[in-house]
């Protein structure tokens, strides 16, 4: 997969999607639903595998701030980025009203890793790298940004037809949990391909595990199964990495 420049690793389609949906992001019943859901359990992944508690923790691809509040409120020192400008000034909204502190910042990963290599305890990208056309990039930025022995969390949709069948047709189509358009298949990412873009990063895989959400209780839980969404937690070797 070739590199890309810092300032063009997205696609202008996909952030104007997103964007237009800033306004009901918080909305427990919105457009979001699924993702409120799903919240709870990515906070208790990242919690039961890193210390918050003074941390200073990174938040890629943050949308409008589900998680970057939820880390802030476990109290990690939060940075949280979006380069999409709806959804970094209603978190910023959101932050007066919660009260909570969340540095949102309309930067790149990319970015940042020039400015802050080596600052971080822990990162998390949730829900983003099947919607950027190069995330290996992605990835190399959140291993330049952790320091050395730092974990960085990712979820994803794994390119299978289970994924396909749930998350597409299930989910945008018939039970119109997500507006249509939201995934698209071919971006999906087998574990087996992020693990060897971790690796090669210099990040060793501690963890996968299945993300399942279950719409008749609006609700989500761990499971062993990975064909759908799933949860990874990486480490950052002592040596860092040496490119590819």
């Amino acid at each position: 997969m070739s590199a890309q420049a810092p300032d063009d690793n997205f696609s202008q389609a996909e952030l104007d999607k997103f964007g237009a949906l800033a306004q009901r992001w918080w909305d427990p019943e919105g457009p979001q639903k699924a993702l409120h859901a799903l919240n709870p359990t990515r906070l208790g992944y990242v919690a039961e595998r890193a210390r918050l508690q003074g941390a200073h923790v990174l938040d890629v691809g943050c949308g409008a701030g589900l998680l970057s509040e939820a880390l802030a409120r476990n109290g990690a020192q939060v940075t949280a980025l979006d380069l999409a400008p709806e959804l970094i000034k209603v978190a910023r909204l959101h932050r007066l009203e919660s009260g909570v502190s969340v540095d949102y910042r309309l930067q790149s990963a990319e970015s940042l890793a020039q400015e802050m290599p080596g600052h971080f305890d822990a990162v998390t990208c949730m829900e983003m790298l099947e919607h950027v056309p190069d995330p290996l990039a992605i990835i190399r930025a959140c291993a330049d940004l952790l320091k050395p022995g730092g974990r960085l969390f990712l979820s994803t949709l794994n390119r299978t037809p289970a994924a396909f069948a749930l998350a597409i047709v299930g989910a945008e189509y018939l039970a119109r949990l997500l507006p249509r358009g939201t995934h698209q298949y071919r971006d999906f990412i087998r574990p087996s391909e992020l693990a060897a873009w971790l690796r090669s990063c210099g990040l060793v895989v501690e963890d996968v595990s299945g993300l399942m959400y279950e719409p008749w209780r609006n609700a989500a839980r761990l499971v062993s199964r990975t064909d759908v969404n799933y949860l990874v937690c990486a480490r950052k070797s002592e040596g860092g990495w040496n490119g590819d």
